[in-house]
């Protein structure tokens, strides 16, 4: 049977970067961290940066083994070469729970608004993501790491 362009099979969850194993996107309490240095230092080498937006699998809140293949900000590097991370969402989120706008950006092909998910740290490995989407500006970056600062005492 021929494939069409449209029937399309989507990849198996083990297929995913940052799905299972060694580089799996694991979600970190992030008043257990430690000492997050932030710098903004995007650099289109292939790596996550902080203040650049890539891809990577996140696991959904409920912990139950699932997730989604999904555009996160990342916001500090780690010693360890891993680097921390904030999910991002095209949908408007309700009152009472900690999202930042963003705005628009290159990293949605629809060109919608965007959001911050700020009550969630996800720790994500270079070879657990898929891609380098772009940089956020400094100005919306700098907002980002100010509100994690006053969450979660990062200084």
């Amino acid at each position: 049977m021929t494939r069409g362009t449209e029937e399309r099979e989507s990849p198996s969850t083990d297929q995913l970067p940052g799905s299972h194993g060694p580089s799996a996107t694991v979600e970190v309490e992030p008043s257990a961290v430690g000492v997050v240095r932030t710098e903004y230092a995007p650099d289109p080498d292939g790596d996550p940066d902080p203040g650049e937006i890539v891809w990577t699998w996140v696991p959904f809140e409920e912990a139950d083994g699932r997730g989604k293949d999904r555009p996160v900000l990342v916001v500090a590097r780690e010693a360890a070469g891993t680097v921390l991370a904030v999910q991002l969402t095209s949908r408007q989120r309700a009152a009472g729970q900690e999202w930042m706008a963003l705005g628009t950006g290159p990293w949605d092909r629809e060109e919608r608004d965007s959001w911050a998910g700020l009550d969630r740290v996800l720790r994500v490995h270079p070879e657990g993501m898929r891609r380098e989407a772009c940089a956020l500006d400094r100005a919306r970056y700098q907002r980002v790491i100010h509100r994690l600062q006053q969450l979660y005492g990062w200084r």
